[in-house]
């Protein structure tokens, strides 16, 4: 599987960047805090800081909120170190996406104190919080991560390296020992 960490490296580079691209776009042609219709109400581009976490939770609190991203980089990259992600193609995209966010949002924290945010959607009486590139990818992560999950097959945990069967064959290897029933 070592292969496919390029392209999830890749995947990670292609959200970051698309995250500091629109960001950066944001904050340099739309105007703060002035909706811009994109499909009438049910998409729309608002300019906007963000100073706490998630739908504006905490702001003007001074908490440092990078801690969160802090913590989830390094747990997530940790377990890509040490072979903790197991094989599931969409759990590796999932942790993958989550990282990119979290990295995407860590850069805004430590470089302004506040995360921009600039996209709006909703329908006319109700609207979701405003969010970026970054907080997509996070959401997109975690949701493709409780999928992969629910479905069961190779727990989260499972080492990356190794023989799947040190038996060789098709059937799991059992356990040897005092106490096992061979049948």
């Amino acid at each position: 599987m070592r292969r496919s960490l390029p392209l999830l490296a890749a995947l990670a580079v292609a959200v970051v960047a698309l995250d500091r691209w629109t960001k950066h776009w944001a904050s340099t042609t739309l105007p703060f805090g002035q909706p811009i219709q994109v499909v009438g109400d049910y998409l729309r581009l608002t300019y906007t800081r963000n100073s706490g976490v998630a739908f504006g939770i905490g702001q003007g609190t001074g908490f440092p909120y990078y801690v969160f991203s802090l913590v989830a980089i390094v747990a997530i990259v940790w377990m890509f170190l040490r072979g903790r992600v197991g094989h599931d193609p969409v759990r590796r995209t999932a942790l993958t996406l989550i990282l990119s966010g979290a990295v995407g949002n860590l850069v805004d924290r430590v470089t302004s104190g506040e995360v921009v945010d600039f996209i709006e959607v909703g329908i006319p009486q109700w609207h979701w919080p405003i969010f970026n590139v970054a907080d997509s990818a996070v959401t997109v992560g975690v949701v493709l991560f409780a999928l992969a999950w629910s479905r069961g097959g190779e727990p989260a945990g499972a080492p990356d390296e190794g023989p799947a069967n040190a038996a060789g064959g098709d059937e799991p290897a059992r356990p040897e020992g005092p106490g096992v029933v061979r049948r």
